[in-house]
């Protein structure tokens, strides 16, 4: 496999996902292919230090690259050159109301979609107040938005952080989503509607095999 740069920052971190065009944050089936193992050791966790998970919020905040639960259900990140090709695929080419129409999506994954297009961008904890998910109401909130984003339906917009009464931030940033055509545009996210899903797979499989110089089964294991 083509060796990655070292990844110290925000702006390495974009520009190696621009360069590649889609990249697992943590360890994946394929050696070497992550933020996570080229990151070095010293950045992680280190207090004052900002490092992955202080670059995937400032990322997402640009809108340079997309950031959101890709890869297996895990986080990853896509660029808008390869984002037409994952949503075409993922989502089989349809927008959402029409595969929910099709009956191809979920009751509840609608409803989340349709909160989250008509608010614009949404905290989850909104999101699932406003779809009547939790005790005595709908089910499995985590997993439908976890499968909204794997479609590329959804992606993470920023992080909020609550503040104590001194107005300091504390605890883990809460994710705030939105539409992937929101991040890229609609044209982008969109551009590969007239190519068959599986073209589109195949295309993007032997674009990243050709830039990692890795087999393109390895991939598509890792892209489904």
């Amino acid at each position: 496999m083509t060796e990655l740069p070292v990844i110290d920052c925000a702006e390495k971190l974009e520009m190696v996902v621009q360069k590649i065009g889609f990249l697992p944050f943590f360890r994946c089936e394929v050696p070497g292919y992550s933020l996570e193992e080229h990151t070095p050791a010293a950045l992680w966790f280190q207090k004052g230090v900002k490092g992955p998970w202080e670059w995937r919020e400032m990322a997402a905040e640009r809108q340079i690259i997309g950031y959101g639960k890709l890869v297996h259900g895990k986080a990853g990140f896509v660029s808008a050159e390869l984002i037409p090709l994952l949503a075409n695929y993922r989502r089989d080419g349809y927008d959402y109301d029409a595969k929910y129409d099709d009956g191809l999506m979920k009751r509840r994954e609608k409803l989340v979609m349709d909160a989250v297009v008509q608010n614009g961008e949404m905290l989850s904890a909104d999101i699932k107040k406003a779809c009547g998910f939790g005790k005595n109401g709908e089910k499995g909130f985590d997993g439908i938005l976890t499968g909204l984003q794997m479609q590329t339906y959804l992606l993470v917009r920023r992080f909020v952080y609550k503040k104590d009464k001194t107005g300091r931030v504390y605890g883990w940033g809460v994710g705030q989503y939105t539409t992937a055509e929101r991040v890229f545009g609609d044209a982008v996210v969109t551009g590969r509607y007239d190519q068959d899903p599986k073209e589109s797979f195949d295309e993007m499989t032997e674009i990243l095999s050709s830039r990692l110089k890795v087999e393109e089964k390895e991939l598509k294991k890792l892209l489904r």
